[in-house]
């Protein structure tokens, strides 16, 4: 059993009971907080024979003095036959009222400590706390293969909502729980009887009585050179009993003192358990430690968080899990499927090629990537690899690789294609490691490796036509992506832009409807989005969603998108042919790694023809006014200069800070977006040396002419857009 399914099982099952803990935990750890907040914390330097003085003053017959976890002190004696317990200003000694013990409910204690079960309860408490413990050490390990390494641990974080409440709140707070788990343990193993903390006995020890009258505390060298912030409790010799001593509990150890010289009897050092024992103690309840305390109570909180969204996640993955139709048995199988998938929809473009295969008189079997061997009837092997975190495998396949390099490779043709995200440094990665590992042992492939950015099922049919090709039969990949539920949009104002020299393109706004209570957590409704995120819409008569990038993020209260007319294109003839009032199906796939960081940094943001549009979202969002600087690129600006309006009010408002355009089509225009970059190189280079991050959306075509501009610009720089990627300072959204 893997680290994910540990994570998982144990934190759906035990989990459970570890938020009772965690609650009731929080609401203990307010305890100190309250305690520090009844009476003045004596101060640390003061010395104990003082503070017995003053105490002596007020309080006559005391015969206990403890120093509370909160600071505070207390004096306990008797006024007459009844016994009393007060606060005492340490400044001077007066009495500041009585003191009570914690007024928490003591059920509340019993709940966290043994869940109401006595000591069966206290054994299940402590296999709670190991749990915690179990789940902290992997959710540690799949946070760092999530992230990438130690170095990449505080990196944005991507995924649905669920899943970066999930990994966030693990970031802040993982170390809080491991340390609390931890502490539990230690506590439970002295209450259990596990550990002895201490198996001396006290010394029989006795004052010898002299005739002399009793030395005054504050003579007492012991206690002048003792200073409060030590102390635990002092006991004063009882006055009917002329041998008793002056007990002195404190952080080191315990001694006694006799009443009449002074000098110390015996003297017992705290034992290594003990002492181990009392830091656990402070760790997980923040006695001595209010601030401590606090962070406790959240990271307690935060355990109910941690469950609800672990649910979300385990939820929505039971939606995403494989279920293969139509399969043959592998010792029948002429073609073989094996795939690597992290959240499970890579399976679904393995099931859109197995039916593909199965109309062509094919059979095929398709399994997980870990299970890759061929038969005697195989013919063909395709591997479809989706890529996890910063190049890993997915989990399941984690010992993939190693066991296909057992294999001896035969002369059945194995085809890689790799699923990811073109935003990742380590864009299909781990794919690439399978294809290269494949040739250097001597698998064939009967195409060359392949990668579909962002599960396009546009790529993934020009694979199918040149996959046909290849196999010299007739083979359609039409995949239908499993479509998260739309929400209905209403057309609210457009703006449209000649199509004399070129198609036809709006800009269209939409209302953002309002969002039932947990929609976005739960993956339903229309999720919040920023610039730069894509809006799926489903038009009539197709089941596959079309991919537009945002111009505008939720804090705007609307939905706009930049549509060109496509030659055929169902999506942009239905968008373009809606009037105001008319309504689209949509859904909101966010698009992290093409988000801006929140950072003061320069941002060089590069756009051509629509491209345009979730740069726009980013000046329009520029409120605290970050240098931005924009680089257009267009044909005729008075055909195609899109958001030209907004644009120039935005210079005005210092939200951008330059503008510099290149149009293709008029004289004197400036040729192409690249051309404006190379006769801006030496700014350029300025600004990425002083740490700009670049944003570049366009046609693939586009991007790739402005990432070979920027290698020769920055090439002084010694630098590259494939090593700003690297860094996360250069990020591209290309159709």
């Amino acid at each position: 059993m893997g680290w994910k399914a540990i994570h998982r099982w144990l934190g759906l099952t035990v989990g459970t009971l570890a938020v009772v803990l965690g609650i009731t935990g929080a609401i203990l750890a307010f305890d100190p907080v309250q305690q520090a907040w009844q009476a003045p914390a004596a101060p640390a330097n003061l010395p104990v024979a003082t503070l017995v003085e003053r105490v002596a003053r007020s309080v006559p017959g005391a015969e206990e003095i403890r120093h509370l976890p909160s600071g505070a002190i207390v004096v306990f004696g008797f006024a007459g036959d009844q016994p009393q317990a007060s606060y005492v200003d340490p400044a001077d000694g007066h009495v500041l009222g009585p003191w009570q013990p914690s007024a928490l409910p003591r059920w509340v204690k019993n709940l966290h400590r043994s869940l109401l079960l006595g000591d069966a309860g206290r054994w299940g408490a402590a296999g709670i706390a190991l749990t915690m413990g179990l789940l902290c050490v992997s959710a540690l390990v799949l946070l760092l293969r999530r992230m990438g390494g130690w170095r990449r641990l505080a990196a944005r974080v991507r995924g649905t909502l669920a899943q970066r409440i999930h990994v966030v709140t693990g970031r802040v707070v993982l170390a809080i729980l491991c340390i609390t788990s931890l502490t539990a343990l230690t506590m439970s193993a002295s209450t259990l009887g596990l550990v002895t903390l201490d198996t001396r006995t006290e010394p029989e020890v006795f004052s010898v009585v002299t005739g002399k009258p009793d030395m005054p505390g504050a003579q007492l060298a012991t206690l002048q050179n003792l200073q409060v912030q030590d102390l635990r409790k002092l006991s004063l010799p009882g006055a009917t009993d002329p041998e008793d001593t002056w007990k002195v509990v404190t952080v080191q150890g315990q001694g006694w003192i006799d009443r009449y010289s002074g000098q110390m009897l015996a003297w017992q050092d705290a034992t290594f358990a003990q002492r181990i024992y009392d830091l656990a103690v402070v760790l997980h309840t923040g006695e001595t430690a209010w601030p401590w305390a606090v962070v406790l109570g959240l990271a307690g909180a935060s355990v109910l968080l941690f469950w609800l969204s672990g649910v979300v996640i385990w939820w929505q993955a039971r939606g995403q899990a494989p279920r293969i139709t139509g399969n043959t048995p592998l010792a029948q199988a002429d073609a073989l499927i094996f795939v690597a998938s992290e959240g499970g929809s890579t399976w679904g473009f393995a099931q859109t090629l197995q039916d593909a295969l199965m109309q062509g008189g094919h059979r095929v079997h398709t399994s997980a990537l870990e299970n890759f061997q061929t038969t005697a009837a195989t013919r063909q092997v395709f591997v479809l690899a989706a890529t996890y975190g910063e190049g890993q495998a997915p989990a399941h396949a984690s010992h993939a690789l190693a066991h296909i390099a057992k294999l001896k490779a035969s002369a059945v043709p194995v085809s890689v294609l790799g699923f990811g995200d073109r935003q990742f440094p380590a864009f299909c990665a781990y794919a690439k490691a399978l294809d290269q590992a494949l040739r250097a042992q001597g698998w064939p492939a009967l195409l060359p490796l392949e990668c579909i950015h962002q599960q396009s099922g546009q790529q993934f049919a020009r694979w199918g036509v040149a996959l046909a090709q290849a196999l010299g039969e007739p083979l359609v990949l039409e995949h239908v992506p499993r479509v998260p539920p739309t929400t209905a949009l209403t057309l609210v104002a457009r703006q449209d832009y000649s199509g004399a020299s070129g198609p036809a393109t709006a800009i269209l706004r939409f209302a953002w409807p309002a969002q039932g209570p947990g929609a976005h957590l739960r993956g339903h409704g229309l999720a919040r989005f920023e610039a730069g995120d894509l809006v799926g819409i489903v038009p009539p008569g197709s089941a596959v969603p079309r991919y537009y990038s945002l111009a505008s993020g939720w804090k705007d209260g609307f939905l706009e998108i930049c549509v060109r007319q496509m030659p055929g294109g169902l999506c942009s003839t239905h968008l373009l042919g809606l009037h105001e009032g008319d309504s689209i199906a949509a859904f909101i796939r966010p698009n992290p790694g093409f988000a801006l960081p929140r950072s003061r940094r320069p941002v060089l943001l590069i756009g051509a023809g629509t491209g345009v549009a979730p740069l726009a979202g980013f000046i329009r969002r520029n409120d605290k006014r970050s240098p931005m600087h924009l680089y257009f690129g267009g044909r005729d600006p008075s055909r195609d200069f899109y958001f030209a309006p907004e644009i120039q009010r935005w210079l005005a408002e210092g939200r951008l800070a330059t503008l510099q355009t290149a149009f293709s089509r008029v004289p004197g225009g400036g040729g192409y977006v690249q051309d404006a970059l190379r006769r801006d190189a030496e700014r350029v280079r300025g600004l990425v040396a002083q740490g700009a991050i670049v944003r570049v959306c366009g046609s693939r075509a586009m991007a790739q002419g402005v990432a070979e501009t920027l290698d020769a610009v920055l090439a002084p720089l010694q630098l590259s857009a494939s090593a700003l990627k690297a860094k996360e300072r250069y990020a591209e959204d290309v159709f």
